[in-house]
């Protein structure tokens, strides 16, 4: 780790971690801003009631604890999500869309300006709903106090405003990291929501080692539990399949050009983090408002179909985040582009003929590989929810939580190695070591 202390030497690397951190710092802040007109004393006990390992434990994380305290970013940048998965698949549907996502970066600003307007309508439906929901909650004291001090459309138009414009001003964070920082913004605030909270649930943890509610050796095997989800996830993602690519050479006027072999590296998980995001996203929608309206008998059904650890939800989770793995592959790495590009600069794969059969080739690689990614992040998104219902276990041993931080730490520590590299210097991980890149086949 000797290429850490290298970092202060280069003034934009430097700078851009520095805005990272302050804009992060500022997301942390707006957490603990609180919502006019509800008791959070009430709230808390509703919290308190309900149990960790439930929907609203999920989208509480998710959140980075704003739902708990009720702050203007309790929608937390879920919306921004939400809205990018339905653009995303329009533009699968909607040939126009199609269209601009080809037409280079004009086309993909206005599709993200699509997005941000969708953002505002989900998050104005969302607001209502959380309003009146919150109206209909009754405190879990049984004194007959409720949860919202001054129920009625002031309150709800209220609430509305001020948890729009708090996830407006998530999602221009996460786009300002992403454009003056270092890494995917939005990544990096759902990772800093769910980091801060870590320590809340060793604390937790620990006061149950203390009061003899768990005993030491449980604790251990919890924690080398954790490592090795973590030791899995680290192998999986760095994982590549190499497809070995040689140009032919060219003469041009005396100089020769060409006749080098390479390789095209394709990830075994080629979809990073944004499936689970996105199926997580999408299956606590319903259930957060079948969660609200407990009059409803068949919103309550819904609910508890959905419900975390029933053999409904796990099968839904598992089925949407193999579903987006696939799909978001598809969107990101178009094989038909790739070989025409490897056509024009005369590559070819040996054994397969330029064109059409190398798209074919590829596509059917990408296929096998994805299948693989898609089921390792099944397994590591679904090893929690089991392990809750089944043992209650601590939320934060592997799942989600976990794949979320280590790949958007991987991420980022690659982007920051790039920057080290570029300027001569050796790396994070110093002269002895390897960069952080695959080294080895899968799939």
């Amino acid at each position: 780790m000797s290429g850490f202390w290298q970092i202060p030497k280069i003034p934009e690397l430097r700078n851009r971690l520095l805005v990272m951190v302050a804009l992060l710092g500022v997301y942390r802040f707006g957490v603990f801003i609180p919502n006019p007109g509800v008791d959070r004393t009430a709230l808390s006990s509703l919290f308190n009631q309900q149990g960790g390992g439930n929907l609203f434990d999920l989208y509480n994380m998710f959140s980075g604890g704003a739902l708990e305290q009720f702050s203007i970013f309790t929608l937390g940048i879920m919306p921004y999500i939400s809205a990018s998965i339905i653009i995303q698949l329009m533009t699968v549907a909607v040939p126009a869309l199609e269209r601009l996502q080809k037409e280079g970066e004009a086309g993909r600003q206005k599709i993200t300006q699509y997005t941000r307007y969708g953002t505002v309508a989900i998050c104005l439906i969302q607001g209502m709903a959380i309003a009146y929901g919150l109206e209909n909650m009754a405190s879990p004291t049984g004194d007959g106090s409720a949860v919202v001090t001054a129920p009625g459309w002031h309150f709800r138009l209220m609430t509305v405003l001020t948890l729009t414009t708090g996830a407006c001003f998530i999602m221009w964070l996460g786009e300002r990291i992403s454009e003056w920082g270092i890494g995917n913004g939005i990544s990096l605030v759902i990772m800093a929501g769910i980091i801060v909270r870590f320590p809340d649930a060793m604390f937790t943890l620990f006061g149950q080692l203390r009061t003899g509610e768990r005993n030491f050796l449980w604790v251990l095997l919890m924690g080398l539990g954790a490592l090795l989800v973590i030791a899995f996830i680290v192998y999986c993602e760095r994982g590549q399949r190499r497809i070995p690519v040689q140009y032919a050479k060219r003469v041009v006027g005396r100089k020769v050009y060409g006749g080098q072999n390479t390789h095209l590296p394709l990830k075994v998980n080629m979809a990073g983090v944004i499936p689970p995001i996105f199926a997580s996203s999408l299956i606590m929608f319903p259930a957060t408002i079948g969660s609200f309206w407990r009059g409803n008998q068949f919103l309550q059904d819904v609910q508890a179909l959905f419900a975390p650890g029933s053999i409904i939800y796990l099968l839904t989770y598992g089925g949407m985040t193999i579903f987006f793995c696939y799909f978001y592959t598809s969107v990101t790495f178009n094989p038909a582009d790739v070989a025409e590009n490897m056509q024009k600069h005369g590559g070819y794969i040996p054994g397969i003929r330029p064109g059409k059969p190398t798209a074919d080739f590829i596509d059917r690689v990408l296929t096998r590989l994805t299948l693989t990614g898609s089921l390792y992040i099944t397994l590591v998104c679904l090893l929690p929810e089991v392990l809750i219902s089944q043992a209650r276990v601590t939320f934060y041993f592997g799942g989600t939580s976990l794949l979320i931080v280590v790949g958007v730490a991987l991420d980022l520590v690659a982007q920051i190695e790039s920057h080290l590299l570029t300027r001569h210097y050796d790396g994070l991980m110093g002269s002895g070591g390897t960069p952080m890149r695959g080294r080895r086949r899968a799939g």
